[in-house]
């Protein structure tokens, strides 16, 4: 995407650099898409890294790449991470009105006569040397507990569940935004040129199979160029559309059709100077390293079987969460600096005991494994792993209400989330909500704060990362944020 403003820079530019430097522009695209060509050298290969805008970091990083695991649906934070034992003598109770304090409310539970407590029917333990309490359902997850930075104070805007992920992944509720990933990807680049540097999977639930659907723009480029947006894994079929070459051509046919394309896209560039003409040669050429590069990130035939094991019982399942986990640990290892995994299913308006055991059936194994993994590689301290979605759960039942079911509707005042890696301090819990989960009462940590937190761990300010279109400046954070620097290690 581009603006008048910058078009017209870009024409300028062109016209002088044409008229000038006699093909200097063409040089300078030609390094910028693969530097070793202005030596003479064959197109790079191998973990070759690509620099972005930023060319270094704003202060040295803690992390060198990042694997978010992006609960889609919102998890309740009172069953697995903010446990209320307090609720029980609540239970059915009609939340008080002190609590809620006029808090606007969905159209799903808006129409109900009463809002009934629902106390969480699991149980909490203390794990790790500083004993942060973890629901039963997170067995896994409690035995890395030491690694791991609860977070219980984090809090949103949005009530309802696009404009929720939207900030969440852009810094805005309203769309066409670029993603934190492609953030990253722009300030900072790639360390291989044979991978993308942002990588994204999806793994559906069994909570509720039925879930709010994902939109590619929440890992979209936005207005910044589009070789920064998420590049899909795909769970079947070839991982990349278009990955294998059709019947009839073959590698060297392929090559040569690639490189009358680049000269006739450069013939475009030429006439007209916008930045998405490059971005289209730049695309062309990763997907054909991509051709070798991906077949061999995606055969797990040489992965230890106690590792895959380790992941779990769906390990080998491809387009499960399990599997996206292990795929991750071997992107990141490969120097892909932002993979992100969507799980959907979280949505538990009502039956949400046994949605939710299914959910943790499915993540909580494989979450735990990767960062074992990650460790045991030494990779963990430069890797920052987060476990998140969008918002919480309330306090209130919704639904069905008995004493074996019940459900809860969005609730964006507060809710859990976890941190681990390079640069967070691991074995601790941050932030505290009050005695129904419903409101924080210590160390709010705003979505922007969240997000400036992560770009920091990156060696990245986030109000010194930003792109100019339509007359003004952008951040991922927009004028927000603050680093929490509790967190940090």
């Amino acid at each position: 995407m581009i603006d008048r403003e910058s078009f017209a820079n870009h024409l300028t530019r062109r016209t002088f650099l044409r008229r000038s430097a006699g093909g200097l522009g063409v040089a300078a695209l030609a390094s910028l898409l693969n530097p070793e060509l202005l030596l003479g050298a064959a197109p790079a290969t191998g973990p070759v890294a690509v620099p972005g805008i930023l060319g270094h970091t704003h202060f040295a990083p803690k992390a060198k790449r990042i694997i978010y695991l992006c609960q889609s649906g919102a998890p309740s934070q009172m069953e697995l991470f903010d446990p209320k034992p307090g609720l029980d003598k609540f239970r059915g109770t009609d939340l008080p009105a002190s609590i809620r304090m006029g808090q606007r409310l969905t159209g799903m539970s808006s129409g109900q006569a009463n809002f009934p407590v629902a106390n969480s029917m699991f149980k909490f333990a203390p794990a790790g040397k500083n004993g942060t309490l973890f629901s039963e359902l997170l067995p896994h997850t409690a035995s890395v507990a030491d690694e791991l930075c609860v977070i219980r104070s984090l809090h949103t805007e949005a009530i309802n569940h696009d404009p929720a992920m939207t900030l969440f992944h852009t810094g805005s509720q309203q769309a066409g935004r670029p993603s934190i990933g492609a953030w990253s990807s722009y300030g900072l680049g790639s360390e291989n040129a044979d991978l993308p540097a942002y990588v994204v999977m999806i793994s559906r639930g069994t909570g509720r199979p039925l879930d709010q659907p994902l939109y590619d723009r929440l890992w979209g480029s936005g207005f910044l160029p589009g070789q920064h947006q998420g590049v899909k894994l795909r769970g079947v079929g070839d991982p990349v559309l278009f990955l294998s070459n059709p019947p009839g051509m073959d590698a060297n046919g392929r090559r040569r059709t690639l490189d009358d394309l680049a000269k006739l896209n450069q013939a475009q560039f030429d006439a007209m100077g916008d930045p998405e003409i490059a971005t289209r040669i730049a695309q062309y050429e990763m997907a054909y390293r991509m051709q070798t590069a991906v077949p061999e990130l995606a055969d797990l035939s040489k992965e230890p079987a106690n590792v895959v094991d380790s992941y779990g019982p769906d390990a080998r399942k491809r387009g499960t969460y399990a599997a996206n986990c292990l795929l991750a640990r071997r992107l990141s290892e490969r120097g892909v600096r932002f993979v992100q995994l969507f799980h959907t299913g979280w949505d538990q308006h009502d039956d949400l005991p046994n949605g939710i055991r299914g959910q943790c059936r499915d993540t909580d194994q494989a979450s735990a494994a990767l960062i074992k993994d990650l460790k045991s590689r030494g990779l963990l301290d430069e890797t920052l792993v987060i476990w998140s979605g969008e918002f919480g759960r309330t306090a209130y039942g919704q639904g069905k209400f008995t004493n074996e079911t019940y459900g809860r509707d969005h609730h964006p005042r507060c809710f859990s989330m976890w941190m681990a890696g390079g640069g967070i301090k691991g074995g601790i819990s941050y932030g505290e909500t009050d005695d129904f989960s419903y409101n924080v009462v210590k160390d709010p940590v705003h979505v922007h704060d969240l997000n400036a937190t992560i770009l920091h761990c990156m060696g990245i300010d986030h109000t010194k990362l930003t792109y100019r279109f339509q007359g003004r400046h952008y951040r991922l954070t927009d004028v927000h944020g603050e680093v929490v620097k509790g967190v940090l290690a």
